[in-house]
């Protein structure tokens, strides 16, 4: 094992040499084989977990079996993401990735709308484009449970220190993931992280400069301006739009909640639900547009934010529900489409349902903001 990786040895991913093991934990671990029964074998089986655990683990070992690499994890997750684009969308388009340079690592920083499904997307991208799949910025917070962290880390996603809390702690730890992205870029592998802590519920896609400042903490350790330091970087945009907003009520229920009771406590096991909602529900049609790698002179970390926030906002792709709750009167809208966002929109709570459209309308007002203010300057 390098110095490098062992630098990082409690946030990287897993090595080549670490998957067996960890593949081996899960096949042990009868949390995650209980998750995989109930969703891969009859309900009548269930009701005798002996039967179903030793089904489900001869199954895995004879699926993993010959699993020893992240490579051959990377076309385990490709064969699962294409069954599961098939199932749960009508299409999954790209745009810009033609423009990028397959042997050049990015950093990709994307709006952020459902959990996992947002770098897997881009990585399925990626994978189709014939492209090295990234590194995964993921929230200690999501890894409560250990058969989550052995999938995480298995699948490329390195760990964001979100439970420090004390000063020191907190630089120490932001420190070290601004050394690892930086390394790791470095080292030919591109990096995926959300242009902000959490995702995106009330539909504005906006960069928070804090994230920003913290790329840079390497940068100053190795004396470089900002500006200089994030063109190394090679930055890259992602606009991420689902035609059907993932986890959209349990979203319009927090916003609600913080709207009437000032904040909102999540549940034990809502991340987990949130992730697998997003996997299983329909998403209708998903556009991805992969920006331009930025090069502008950025003075500091919010000049960066909103080259970045307009990149994400004008290459955003409007579905037609955006139209429809932005108010456009001159968007062509076909029948079917109007029809299916309205029923959608009837298996809402009423109380509720303002917070939905607000959701939809938000790209296309920020979008017609944008080109309002570019033809103004």
């Amino acid at each position: 094992m390098s110095k490098i990786e062992d630098k990082y040895a409690d946030i990287r991913p897993y090595n080549d040499d670490e998957v067996a093991a960890s593949l081996e934990r899960l096949i042990n671990d009868n949390a995650f084989i209980d998750v995989i029964a109930k969703y891969n074998l009859p309900k009548f089986l269930s009701a005798i977990p002996f039967i179903c655990r030793t089904l489900v683990k001869r199954q895995l070992r004879k699926k993993w079996g010959q699993v020893t690499t992240v490579e051959q994890v990377q076309q385990e997750v490709a064969e699962y993401l294409n069954k599961l684009v098939k199932r749960t969308t009508s299409k999954v388009t790209f745009s810009g990735l033609d423009q990028l340079d397959p042997e050049q690592a990015y950093l990709f920083i994307s709006n952020h709308r459902d959990i996992v499904l947002d770098p897997a997307l881009v990585n399925w991208g990626l994978f189709q484009n014939n492209m090295k799949t990234v590194r995964i910025a993921i929230g200690d917070n999501l890894l409560q449970i250990p058969y989550i962290t052995e999938l995480m880390r298995l699948n490329k996603s390195f760990i964001v220190k979100r439970s420090a809390k004390a000063p020191k702690e907190m630089l120490k730890a932001l420190t070290q993931l601004s050394g690892y992205i930086y390394d790791s870029l470095t080292g030919g592998h591109s990096i995926w992280i959300a242009q902000k802590e959490g995702r995106a519920k009330d539909g504005v896609d906006q960069t928070d400069p804090a994230l920003l400042k913290m790329l840079q903490l390497n940068g100053r350790k190795q004396k470089k301006v900002f500006s200089d330091y994030v063109k190394e970087l090679k930055i890259v945009p992602v606009s991420i739009s689902y035609q059907y907003e993932p986890c959209a009520i349990a979203k319009a229920k927090e916003l609600y909640h913080k709207e009437h009771h000032g904040e909102y406590v999540k549940s034990e096991g809502e991340d987990i639900a949130s992730i697998v909602e997003g996997f299983s529900a329909d998403k209708g049609h998903v556009h991805l547009a992969f920006g331009e790698p930025i090069t502008e002179h950025c003075e500091d970390a919010d000049e960066l934010a909103k080259v970045i926030d307009n990149q994400i906002i004008d290459s955003f792709y409007l579905h037609p529900g955006n139209y429809i709750a932005g108010g456009c009167k001159h968007a062509v809208i076909d029948e079917p489409d109007t029809l299916t966002f309205e029923q959608r929109l009837e298996n809402v709570p009423q109380e509720l349902r303002p917070i939905v459209l607000a959701m939809y309308a938000k790209p296309f007002e920020r979008k017609s903001e944008v080109t309002q203010e570019n033809l103004e300057s």
